[in-house]
């Protein structure tokens, strides 16, 4: 049976007895249904991991004894930045488990003309709490011991307006090169995927002033959370650490 990994929201900096978040504790406790004496693998985002055994176990409070620390990456040598226009119901969900798992680590979410998802403030800060949570549980689920950020919504132009000095690129079904295409060597990427309608005419002119280059990733028009997920597998496969 696999050992659990479960995220530890403090840094872990001594050996000994931690108490388990209150999240993390009924994973373990209600849902794993774990005893005293079981296995479990902690990290807390600092790139290693925390082999550790239950102490205690109760309602509401799981102890547990770290035994060692454990320097181990998993973490892809290409730098990935997606930006991911939000998506509709549970897409946009799903895009940010996935990219995580195929190592994006940082994600902004972003809104554009053709969004299509109208939330206030509050929901919105509502949906980033949750996003951040999704990207944990694929962390662990997927062995990663360093968490990917969920940066605050932002407007589209604003973010492609940021300083960067990696390979910026945004998906066009008309693009005159593919990934494949793209010069060696590439250690950082920012990534922009539009909404299901895709981005407008002023939108694209608009990324192209802040020097995004425009790339395709065949004949087929993909939806939004296909081509994300497709184009983050495409660059780790060409830069990255995907056989």
């Amino acid at each position: 049976m696999r050992i659990p990994r479960i995220h530890h929201p403090e840094l872990i900096t001594t050996l000994g007895i931690v108490a388990l978040s209150e999240d993390a504790a009924g994973h373990v406790g209600r849902v794993l249904r774990m005893a005293a004496g079981q296995e479990v693998l902690l990290f807390d985002g600092s790139g290693a991991e925390f082999p550790a055994v239950i102490h205690s176990v109760s309602k509401k409070k799981v102890d547990v004894e770290v035994t060692q620390r454990v320097e181990r990456s998993s973490e892809s040598p290409l730098d990935i930045h997606l930006g991911q226009v939000v998506s509709r119901g549970d897409k946009m969900e799903f895009t940010i488990q996935k990219s995580v798992e195929l190592g994006v680590n940082t994600i902004t979410p972003l809104i554009s003309e053709r969004c299509g998802v109208k939330l206030n403030a509050e929901r919105f800060e509502k949906k980033l709490a949750q996003w951040q949570k999704i990207a944990i549980s694929a962390c662990e689920q997927s062995g990663r011991n360093t968490v990917p950020v969920i940066r605050p919504i932002m407007h589209l132009e604003e973010w492609c307006a940021e300083e960067y000095d990696g390979l910026k690129l945004n998906l066009h079904p008309r693009a005159k090169y593919s990934i494949n295409t793209l010069p060696e060597p590439v250690k950082d990427v920012r990534l922009l995927i539009g909404p299901e309608g895709g981005l407008s005419a002023d939108e694209i002119s608009m990324t192209e002033q802040y020097q995004f280059e425009e790339t395709l990733l065949g004949p087929r028009v993909l939806r939004t959370e296909t081509a994300a997920l497709t184009a983050i597998t495409a660059l780790q496969v060409r830069f990255g650490d995907l056989g």
